[in-house]
Parts: structure tokens; sequence; C-alpha cells
């Protein structure tokens, strides 16, 4: 039987940093180690390709590549869509914009026409706007892309109607569309919106494994069978194939079956934790949807950095986002237990 060693490799107690800290559970380093495995890169690793198979179905595309990270699906998406000189529509705190080391303008030449969304989701109108006159003085419009949950929004989640909208806004305007569905999963379980049908507007999207899916690393990008193909060209480019990795997408499996539905339990836990912050003097909670918690700790006379050091010493991790904005984000290894004794922390931290 396979030991769980998340005390040994974590001493911290509670972990509301971010959904990305989780660890494989015991069963899902079990099925990892009983992989059956073969070169991915001929195509001959069927762990891999039963993923691939799977999430391409789940999302209503043609075809699926397996990636080590949600941000070089992004990365290879935007080189596929676009030219160098060209302009990517996105909602101003998005990921591909603020976290991925500017991998757009260094690794494609493009840039990012950021929009002011509302809680990380822009409209219709702002898409239409944003698209450029078609001159020689101006970058062309090319790729309009959305994040679904939208994370720096406080894991918002957005509405079909609106995903509907822009993407068709984008259509007429000949502009490629691209969904970062790195809490895709959590959008679908807190909705009841199928994976597929938020899919279905964007030329490419892509789930990440190693969130809330509980998986050591991961994610699958999927679109028509010739963007994967250009996709892949670009993978052998960007470090090549990662050749038995059967192993780890033997634990994307496992997370798809066992660990999809259970995000419901991760929402419920946030907005727990929501509750009892919003009890607390001088806390100020934004308003929460999925498992992603924003809060502001200003006027409790204490910086974000502050606090996240003090809860720190606690045995409580959890994000500073800013000079009084703060993140809690629940996952698989949270409890509901955690989530109290994470309020009572911060609590203490802050009287």
């Amino acid at each position: 039987m396979a030991t769980d060693t998340r005390d040994q490799v974590n001493p911290v107690r509670i972990n509301l940093y971010s959904d990305t800290q989780t660890l494989p559970t015991p069963e899902m380093r079990q099925v990892m180690a009983a992989a059956p495995v073969g070169d991915e890169q001929t195509f001959d690793d069927p762990s891999v390709n039963a993923l691939c198979g799977r999430v391409a179905a789940l999302l209503g595309k043609e075809a699926a590549v397996f990636l080590p990270s949600g941000t070089m699906c992004n990365e290879i998406a935007i080189r596929v869509h676009c030219r160098p000189g060209d302009e990517v529509i996105a909602e101003a705190s998005c990921h591909i914009l603020n976290f991925e080391g500017g991998g757009p303008a260094a690794l494609s030449g493009v840039q990012i026409a950021p929009l002011p969304g509302r809680r990380g989701v822009f409209s219709a109108d702002q898409a239409r706007a944003a698209i450029r006159d078609t001159h020689r003085y101006a970058p062309r419009s090319a790729l309009l892309e959305v994040e679904n949950t939208a994370n720096m929004g406080g894991g918002t989640v957005w509405p079909l109607a609106d995903v509907r909208a822009v993407t068709e806004v984008a259509r007429t305007h000949g502009l490629a569309t691209h969904l970062d569905g790195a809490r895709l999963p959590n959008a679908v379980v807190a909705s009841g919106v199928s994976a597929a049908a938020y899919a279905d507007g964007f030329d490419s999207a892509w789930i990440d494994l190693s969130k809330g899916l509980g998986c050591p690393v991961g994610a699958v990008l999927a679109g028509s069978s010739s963007f994967i193909d250009e996709a892949w060209r670009w993978k052998q480019r960007m470090g090549g194939a990662m050749r038995q990795a059967g192993i780890l997408a033997a634990a994307g499996l496992h997370g798809l079956d066992h660990h999809w539905d259970r995000l419901a339990e991760d929402h419920a836990h946030a907005a727990l934790l929501a509750d009892g912050l919003a009890e607390l003097k001088g806390f100020v909670v934004e308003p929460c949807e999925t498992n992603i918690l924003f809060f502001d700790v200003g006027n409790t006379g204490h910086s974000a950095a502050d606090v996240a050091a003090r809860a720190g010493a606690a045995g409580l991790r959890i994000g500073a986002m800013g000079a009084t904005r703060m993140r809690a984000v629940t996952h698989l290894d949270v409890s509901r237990t955690d989530c109290q004794e994470a309020v009572r922390i911060l609590a203490e931290v802050t009287a």
C-alpha cells in the first residue's frame, strides 16, 4: 500500500496558498505506479493517448496534446494563433498578461490589449470596441482570450451567455479564440454548464490537472487536428516530448474520474471561509463563487505581507496579493475543520 508522505514534505498544517499545492492522494500514487507507458512522442504511450482522447471529447474538440503546464498551453496556443506584431484581446487581470513572465511578447512577439472587466469578465461591447481597424499603422487584432474561472477576479464563473457573446464578436471579425481553462472544472461544477458547452466557441481550450484535480503536474490543450499538429511542432521546439509520460497521464485520468465532482466540496469550504472572515473585525471579503476567496485586511492595521507571515508562523499558509489584498484557495487537501481553524488563526494574528 502506498504511503502518504504529506506530513513529511509539508510542515504547514493548513495550506490555502493555492490549489496548486495539492498533493497526490495515496490512490493516485498507486495508479501512477501501475500505469502502462510508452514513448508519447511516437504516440505509443497508452495512458497519454487515453488522457488526450478523454480531454478532447470532454471539451468537444478533435484532438489534444499533453503538456507540462497550463502556462505552456497558453503560450503554445498564442504562438499557433498569432504572428509577431499581432495583438491579443484579454481581460486586464488575466494570467497570460500578469503571470507568464512576459511570455506572449518574448515567445510570440505579440502584445496584449487589456480590457477592464468586472471581476475578470469583459463584455461583447468591450471586445468589439477593442478590435482594431485594419491598416498598416496598427497591430492586427488576432486573438480573443477568456479565462474561466477568472483567478484574479475571485474565481468568477463566466456566464455562458457572455462567453457566447464575446466569441461571436471574435468570429464575426475574423479573430481566433482561446480559452484558458485552468479552473474550467470549477466553472463546470459551479454552473452546471458542460465543459464542451463552455469550450464550443473557442478554437483552442485546455484544462489544468494540477489544481483542483489534484495531480502532481500537467495540463491538456485541445483543438482541431490541424491546431494540435502545429501545437506539437511548438511543443517540440519549446522542450520536446516527455517520453514515458503515462505515469503523469494516469494521475490525470484518476483526477478526472475521482476528483471532478468533489470540487463542489471546495466551493462549499470557500463559502464557509468567506462567512467566517466576514465576521472578523477589519476584514472586507469579496464575493466568492468557487474555490478562490479574496479579502482585504487594510482596516485591521496590518499589511497583507505581515498577516501572511504571522499566519505562516501559526501553521497557515496564505497568499498576499497586494499591499492589503489577500487570497485563500480551497482544494482537496483542505477540510471544513481547516477552514474554521484558518478563521481562528487570522483573527488571532490581526487582533
